[in-house]
């Protein structure tokens, strides 16, 4: 098997991607300097260490492991990634925040990570593991559908439980996707679809913060200093920025006014700063970048590999395009971070290690498309 380059377009895409949010970044974390508790120069430090260095360090190694070596230990890796993400609930050990037991925090309050980030990882590549060896039996409900079923489900308990259910939805669309793939049924899709809409209006009835959501949704107008107060200054910040937005770190919304202008409210931030030809570029690069890697996957040298790249691509994907359009009002809020762009050195850095191993799938690309 001859070996070729990396893609270097993806590589170019996700080297912009990386640069540009960290810019981005900087300018938002400004914001904390107004407020309580914050503290700028350790957010942008961890975010710059665990990030880009821990996070491009990991590209370039998973780039140049063959990615087939994955399959031995994808049971291993899917087995630790839950254990891991099971510790939350270990009093002491996992960190509550706004309600929600997300985190494990590591001999100091400083150093906290988000195991769900490496869950992320697991799944992906069990997924692409099994449904590469399930091909024959996977348009057969029982033998098929229905542990594809039960391996998502047994992932969904965990996130449910502390909760991060918007997490939990783009994996299970990642791996809906994947399915696809693979051969699935969609006839099977149509089925798991309205029985997730059923358990998402189940849990929204015993979640009352999820059926905000969807109010605020439907009636952004109500309850403007309630629910809907991140809507209203995230379209104020939006519509602040105009056509070429009012200059970079001169956003005004990001102190005090944007709840989380470093997380899942920095698009707004951005938007505010570089306005709607900014936005519109930052759209189109995302477009590129999901383009591109989908691409690969076509050309991917077998089915592993295709159902990796898909995998990773469409959680990346879904993630920034549903947070961007929270914030424009045209999605249901999430708390989804963006990725390359928004806090979180784990997210960047599990991110760019699924980009490694993208890359290295198109290393071992055919020379025509997959028929």
């Amino acid at each position: 098997m001859r070996v070729k380059s990396i893609d270097k377009v993806l590589l170019f895409l996700v080297i912009i991607l990386v640069t540009f949010g960290f810019l981005i970044f900087s300018s938002a974390s400004l914001g904390l300097l107004s407020r309580d508790g914050a503290n700028f120069s350790s957010v942008a430090f961890n975010q710059f260490l665990f990030g880009i260095i821990g996070g491009s360090t990991a590209m370039f190694m998973m780039s140049n492991i063959y990615y087939r070596h994955l399959r031995r230990f994808a049971f291993y890796i899917f087995i630790a990634s839950l254990v891991l993400t099971s510790l939350v609930f270990i009093p002491g050990l996992g960190v509550s925040h706004g309600g929600a037991t997300r985190w494990i925090d590591i001999g100091s309050s400083s150093f906290q990570f988000q195991p769900a980030e490496i869950l992320k990882l697991g799944f992906i590549i069990y997924m692409a593991t099994w449904l590469s060896g399930m091909q024959q039996y996977i348009k057969n409900f029982a033998s098929g559908t229905l542990p594809f079923i039960g391996i998502v489900g047994m992932v969904g308990v965990i996130m449910l439980k502390q909760p991060d259910t918007d997490t939990f939805l783009i994996m299970a669309v990642a791996g809906t996707a994947m399915f696809l793939t693979a051969g699935g049924r969609w006839r099977d899709v149509f089925a798991m679809g309205i029985l997730a809409i059923l358990l998402l209006v189940t849990i929204a009835f015993m979640r009352p913060y999820i059926m905000d959501r969807m109010t605020t949704f439907l009636h952004p107008e109500k309850d403007p200093q309630g629910s809907s107060y991140q809507i209203q200054q995230s379209l104020i910040a939006v519509g602040s920025g105009g056509i070429a937005g009012r200059g970079f770190g001169q956003s005004i919304q990001k102190f005090e006014y944007l709840p989380e202008p470093i997380g899942d409210s920095i698009f707004a931030v951005y938007a505010e700063e570089f306005g709607f030809i900014g936005g519109i570029f930052l759209i189109l690069l995302f477009l590129g970048f999901t383009f591109r890697g989908y691409k690969i996957a076509t050309r991917a040298n077998d089915m592993f590999g295709t159902l990796l790249v898909v995998g990773f691509m469409t959680l990346i994907a879904c993630q920034a395009f549903l947070n961007i359009g929270a914030m424009l009002g045209v999605a249901p809020l999430s708390g989804l971070p963006l990725p390359f762009i928004s806090h979180g050195g784990t997210a960047l850095l599990t991110t760019l290690t699924m980009i490694g191993i993208v890359l290295n799938v198109s290393k071992y690309q055919k020379k025509n498309p997959r028929a």
